[in-house]
């Protein structure tokens, strides 16, 4: 892990201004909240992206193409540095996830 994880009580957001909530699989790895995994379920709620032409293409969730490469938690864990895209109902890439809030403490489980 790259030093500051993110886990449930992160505060992660779409480029457009939406939320980002994450919905963990693995409940035992713990630093205070549960430690976000590549495996998890992340929704975006709140984002009010539109195309040039008008059309709502709002981002719908995230996909995490560099997670952390050594530390695993049912899946490989996700960090401050990990790099995840926002994407529209169809899977298109929108922009990238913006972290916040994080958490420094060491991951046990």
């Amino acid at each position: 892990m790259a030093g500051q994880a993110l886990t449930t009580a992160s505060t992660l957001m779409c480029p457009h201004g939406g939320t980002v909530s994450a919905s963990p699989a693995n409940v035992r790895a713990k630093a205070d909240a549960y430690v976000l995994t590549v495996n998890d379920a992340f929704v975006i709620a709140g984002c009010a992206f539109t195309l040039p032409n008008g059309q709502p293409s709002p981002c719908m969730s995230v996909m995490w193409t560099t997670p952390d490469s050594r530390v695993k938690a049912g899946g490989p864990t996700l960090s401050a540095s990990s790099v995840g895209l926002c994407t529209n109902a169809a899977g298109i890439p929108q922009g990238p996830v913006s972290v916040s809030v994080t958490q420094a403490q060491t991951v046990t489980s």
